[in-house]
């Protein structure tokens, strides 16, 4: 696997865009992503019960083995959520004016919303914006990365990313985008991401794939507790590299499911670095537990405890939050067995070794939190599994950011 220069207009077939269209008061506000040729897809969702229209109208479309995608329209500035039977209208009219000019149906569109919750769409808006986005189509780089910008609201930084690898002797390109700042929760956040390839994998390994990767990278990170109601995880398969089709677990799916895990751990990590107000980046990793679903529960509850991220901020290496936060996590396992070590490129300190407190030098655990990169060691040897999970710090700035989102 080799990463390269490109986002998601780089795999063979591949158009995108992001345009200014009104929707807010004068950044890009409407991305519009389209395929040469009906692509198989696949998508992963919020778990929160209360979903936004897109993200209903997206879920029929992608259940739905024998249907194919064509495009994608993605608008920023207003989330479609809590909108109705409006608001679901919307969705459906989104996806019927692009179809009419993609010469496709509307079934064969998914549409993505991320903003303000509770308030229509302003349709006249956008769909006259589609029309005129439309034609501004293209597959340059440059195109790819106002698309990534087109689909930001909090966020201070466009995500792409892209990688090429070889199937059957075919190079194959996997490009992604991704959007995320705030409401951010471990099983998704208000946090849109969309990956383009033009390898040909059927619609069953690709459902496989691709849930199986997010389920350790998009479903391991924390900002602010917050679960969205409009998360969404897309791709589009082309087929145009012309590789073996990949139809089982094989060589050719273990080194293109590498690839995409790869491109969503780099984007849902940037996701968490960009974190509203965030100043610090940490990486939880618990290993020797007995069984995956207490490794996953241990770190996504120290990335979530805001008594730590709080502490994170200030530098005071409390590491009794990090165990009281494994503590009500819902994991089993001892806590007479517990090590906890931090560590940045200021160097390691070992808090608590087999379940007792060790004196430390308090100076030399602040030199190490001051660090931008953080990174939360924790181990049981109860057994064999191990998962990693990504937080920031809380800071001041996130409730300035947040307190006056709508204006």
């Amino acid at each position: 696997m080799k990463i390269i220069k490109g986002n998601v207009t780089t795999p063979k077939g591949f158009k995108a865009v992001g345009n200014f269209v009104g929707l807010k008061k004068e950044k890009k506000d409407l991305t519009l992503i389209l395929s040469e040729n009906l692509c198989t897809a696949a998508g992963c969702f919020t778990q929160n019960i209360v979903k936004a229209a897109p993200v209903l109208w997206d879920i029929e479309r992608v259940k739905t083995k024998e249907n194919k995608i064509k495009g994608i329209v993605v608008n920023s500035g207003n989330a479609n959520a809590c909108t109705g039977i409006t608001g679901l209208r919307d969705a459906e009219a989104t996806a019927e004016v692009f179809a009419e000019l993609a010469g496709c149906d509307k079934e064969n569109v998914l549409v993505c919303s991320t903003g303000v919750i509770g308030v229509n769409l302003p349709m006249e808006k956008l769909l006259n914006g589609i029309k005129t986005t439309y034609p501004l189509l293209s597959n340059s780089f440059e195109s790819g990365e106002s698309a990534a910008e087109a689909i930001m609201t909090t966020d201070t930084f466009i995500k792409t990313i892209c990688v090429e690898i070889e199937l059957s002797g075919k190079k194959v390109t996997i490009g992604g985008m991704a959007k995320g700042s705030g409401m951010i929760n471990p099983n998704m956040a208000t946090m849109l991401c969309f990956i383009t390839t033009d390898a040909d994998i059927s619609k069953k390994m690709l459902d496989k794939a691709l849930s199986e990767c997010v389920k350790d990278t998009f479903n391991m990170i924390c900002v602010d507790g917050d679960t969205s109601t409009n998360d969404t995880v897309l791709i589009l398969a082309s087929g145009l590299a012309e590789n073996d089709p990949i139809t089982e677990e094989n060589a050719d799916y273990d080194t293109f499911k590498e690839a995409l895990f790869e491109i969503n751990k780099n984007l849902a990590v940037n996701c968490v670095k960009d974190g509203e107000g965030a100043t610090k980046l940490m990486e939880v990793t618990a290993s020797g537990i007995k069984t995956k679903d207490d490794a996953r529960k241990l770190v996504n509850s120290v990335v979530s405890s805001n008594l730590f991220k709080a502490a994170l901020f200030g530098a005071d290496a409390n590491w009794g939050r990090v165990l009281c936060a494994m503590g009500y996590s819902g994991a089993k396992f001892d806590p007479n067995l517990v090590t906890i070590v931090f560590r940045s490129k200021a160097g390691e300190i070992l808090l608590m070794d087999k379940g007792s407190p060790i004196v430390f030098d308090e100076n030399k655990a602040a030199d190490i939190l001051k660090e931008s990169d953080i990174y939360i060691d924790i181990n049981l040897k109860e057994g064999t599994e191990t998962a990693t999970a990504w937080g920031c710090d809380l800071t001041y700035d996130y409730v300035k950011i947040n307190g006056d989102y709508r204006s």
